[in-house]
C-alpha cells in the first residue's frame, strides 16, 4: 500500500459558493470565531491519505476569508449548476490521481470517512468513482424523501439511488426491518480523468427526476463504489443547524 500511494497524488476539494437559498453566504458565517469554511478545511487536513486540500469559489469575499485563515482558494466561474463541476475546473490543471468533492459546510466530517472514499478507488483500480453510506436507524428516516437512499450489489457497487423507500419491502407494506436500509452520505471521490469525463455529460432522465447527480453515472453506464460507515456527520443547510452547530462548538 506504501508503494502505491507514493504514486498517487490525492487531492481534496471543498466548492464553497456563496450563494445558498436556504442560507445566504453560510460558509463564512463565523459566530465560532472562525468561518464555515475554516471548520471545514481544517477537518479535511486531519485526514491522512490526500496531500493537499484546496478551496474553490464563485465569491471574491469568500476567497478574502479563506486567504486571511492562510488556505489555499481557487476562483472559479459563477455560473457552475453544481459543485462538481466548480471543482472540474478548480483542478483542472492540478497535479493529482483522485480528487474527493467534500462540501464546504460539513464542518463536523470524520476525516477518517475523508481517507476511506479515497482509499475505496486505491483498493478499486477498475472504479472510476467512490462514495459513502450509513445505517438509518428509524422509519421516519427511511420514508423521509430529503435523506437519499441506496442500495448495492453484495461486492458495494451502487444499485440505485433513490429519495424513496429503497429497498421496498413488499411483504411488509413498505418498509420493513431497517437493518437493510442505507442514507447515502455526499462525499465523493473520482478519478481525474473521470471528473473531467463526467462534467461532459448531460444531465440524465433518472437525474432530473430525482434530483440526484450521482445518478448520471449510473446511467450511462459507470460503476461507483459504496463504502459502509456506521456514522453520520450531518452538513449546515439551515440558520437553524448552523446555531446547533455553533452550541457544541461552545460545549466541546
Amino acid at each position: 500500500m506504501v508503494e502505491v500511494l507514493l504514486n498517487v497524488k490525492i487531492l481534496v476539494c471543498l466548492p464553497a459558493r456563496y450563494e445558498s437559498q436556504r442560507f445566504p453566504g453560510k460558509v463564512l458565517a463565523d459566530q465560532t470565531g472562525k468561518p464555515l469554511i475554516q471548520h471545514t478545511y481544517e477537518r479535511a487536513c486531519q485526514a491522512q491519505l490526500p496531500q493537499e486540500v484546496l478551496i474553490a469559489t464563485d465569491h471574491a469575499k469568500v476567497q478574502a476569508a479563506v486567504e486571511a485563515f492562510g488556505g489555499p482558494c481557487v476562483m472559479t466561474q459563477p455560473e457552475h449548476p453544481s459543485g462538481t463541476d466548480r471543482i472540474a475546473e478548480a483542478v483542472a490543471d492540478k497535479d493529482a490521481d483522485i480528487v474527493v468533492n467534500l462540501q464546504g459546510d460539513e464542518p463536523e466530517i470524520d476525516p477518517a470517512h475523508i481517507d476511506l472514499v479515497a482509499q475505496l478507488l486505491l483498493d478499486h483500480p477498475e472504479i472510476p468513482m467512490a462514495t459513502l453510506c450509513a445505517p438509518l436507524t428509524s422509519t421516519e428516516q427511511i420514508a423521509n424523501p430529503n435523506i437519499v437512499k441506496v442500495v448495492t450489489t453484495l461486492c458495494g457497487r451502487a444499485l440505485m439511488f433513490s429519495r424513496s423507500v429503497l429497498p421496498y419491502d413488499r411483504n411488509a407494506g413498505g418498509i420493513g426491518q431497517t437493518t437493510p436500509y442505507y442514507r447515502h452520505i455526499g462525499i465523493y471521490a473520482y478519478r481525474k480523468d473521470f471528473l473531467s469525463t463526467l462534467t461532459k455529460l448531460p444531465p440524465s432522465p433518472l437525474e432530473l427526476t430525482e434530483k440526484l447527480e450521482q445518478l448520471r453515472v449510473l446511467e450511462n453506464g459507470h460503476t461507483i463504489q459504496v463504502g459502509r460507515v456506521d456514522h453520520v456527520c450531518d452538513g449546515i443547510d439551515t440558520p437553524e443547524q448552523y446555531a446547533a452547530f455553533v452550541e457544541r462548538m461552545k460545549q466541546s
